[in-house]
């Protein structure tokens, strides 16, 4: 896998992008949530692509396998949110999820981003293995800024601090 599989968004990926998130929150991890419930999943450029914010796919074999976004949340400050990595393409072989969590961290620096929050739910246990590998620390709900969108599943938080 290499650096050029990971793009940023175009609306082309738009299906794929729905379709790779749905699977993995429905079918892999039972969570009852539909795409009405991801506005965001439909105006991707407006939401994500702005201001300090991006977002990324991962391309094998012109298919989408995996996406990351980072979410401008004001004072240099972002929100990872939207990662997710098709099974079959998790872990050492692929590197996806590096891949595409590099990609950001790297992009986060180029903007001079200081902090990436995120929040997850409790489900995703490899995830937050692989966050805490990556040097994210685990925080407290009341250790977020106050203008981080918390979402109904996310029950568990952390922080990255990007070096100044």
């Amino acid at each position: 896998m290499k650096n050029d599989s990971v793009k940023e968004y175009s609306s082309e990926y738009q299906k794929e992008v729905v379709d790779l998130i749905l699977e993995i929150q429905q079918k892999e991890y039972n969570i009852s949530i539909t795409k009405e419930d991801q506005p965001d999943l439909f105006q991707i450029e407006e939401f994500y692509q702005s201001g300090n914010g991006n977002f990324w796919v991962a391309v094998l074999d012109d298919k989408v396998v995996g996406t990351i976004s980072l979410l401008d949340i004001g004072n240099k400050h972002v929100a990872l949110r939207k990662m997710f990595v098709k099974k079959e393409y998790r872990g050492k072989t692929f590197q996806i999820a590096s891949l595409l969590l590099n990609t950001a961290i790297n992009w986060a620096n180029d903007k001079s981003i200081t902090k990436v929050y995120l929040g997850t739910t409790l489900q995703f246990v490899a995830a937050h293995r692989f966050y805490e590998k990556s040097g994210f620390i685990s925080i407290d709900v009341s250790e977020l800024p106050e203008n981080f969108p918390i979402l109904r599943v996310d029950k568990k938080f952390y922080k990255y601090e990007l070096r100044a």
